[in-house]
């Protein structure tokens, strides 16, 4: 029986990074290129006299340069020992290691390149906790949309596809479902299954939400918030370049219509808890 965790929570999650990852690669080598390049144009043809003994111990730019990407290619690899087979039970129903390993993964690229930026080491039990916690509310979720009896329509199944090959840059469902082959293991019936339990707990969240069509107000709010933030990004302060309200307004809507429905999701998940069997065994 195939377990009923909702992969699609995680899968833009896991394909970004992996997308970020090839072009932090890119990046990094387009650095070193201009990098090589302002070295010879300072240093001119005395580049070109170094010594052989220069060459062979690394001294010399290239070697610099080397030891430099090297460092920056290093990332801390995930605490994945001990990890039991059964991490969780959420009222009867197994959440298995395999199930958490995979999650836990694709968790940690993000918290380690994160990591990278700040200087700050991961804190993996932490992590660990949160993925396990993570992985006990959707269970719950899934369950409760079967409570209630929830169904999926084809035209949901269809769109909520249609998203993920969207939000993904693929091309086709094609691409997708060979990219899930290769990353995840998981073949094109469990996939749908698992795109089918998601719309029902797209229905349940949407029963808990009800009408959360921003206001204009809430829209101006996160303006400012986004205007903040990119003062902040850019170091330029208030004369940051920043789009107006109206050409963010579309994304707007659906970063507070996003917040809305994370916050009911997650209250429900809290108020599903209190009544529930659930062990954790990390």
């Amino acid at each position: 029986m195939l377990k009923k965790s909702v992969f699609s929570l995680f899968l833009v999650l896991i394909l970004s990074v992996t997308a970020a990852c090839g072009n932090e690669d890119e990046s990094a080598g387009a650095n070193n290129n201009e990098s090589g390049a302002q070295d010879e144009e300072q240093t001119g043809s005395g580049s070109d006299s170094k010594s052989d003994s220069e060459k062979e111990n690394g001294s010399g730019d290239g070697g610099s340069q080397e030891g430099e990407s090297s460092q920056q290619a290093e990332m801390p690899e995930p605490d994945l020992e001990n990890v039991p087979d059964v991490v969780a039970t959420v009222n009867g129903e197994e959440i298995s290691g395999e199930e958490f390993k995979s999650s836990y993964e694709g968790q940690f690229q993000q918290a380690a390149m994160q990591s990278q930026m700040t200087g700050e080491e991961v804190d993996q039990d932490q992590l660990k906790q949160q993925v396990a916690d993570s992985l006990v509310g959707t269970e719950l979720l899934t369950q409760e949309a079967e409570n209630r009896n929830l169904e999926a329509s084809q035209e949901k199944i269809d769109s909520t596809l249609k998203d993920l090959v969207e939000q993904n840059n693929f091309n086709s469902q094609d691409e997708l479902m060979t990219a899930l082959k290769e990353q995840q293991g998981m073949n094109k019936e469990e996939v749908m299954a698992q795109i089918e339990t998601q719309v029902k707990i797209d229905q349940l969240i949407s029963e808990e939400t009800g009408d959360v069509e921003p206001t204009e107000e809430e829209l101006k709010q996160a303006y400012e918030q986004a205007k903040a933030q990119q003062a902040q990004m850019s170091g330029e302060g208030e004369d940051a370049e920043t789009p107006s309200f109206e050409e963010m307004k579309p994304d707007l809507k659906e970063q507070v219509k996003s917040q809305k429905e994370a916050e009911a999701s997650q209250a429900l998940v809290e108020e599903l808890r209190k009544n529930a069997d659930v062990s954790i065994n990390l």
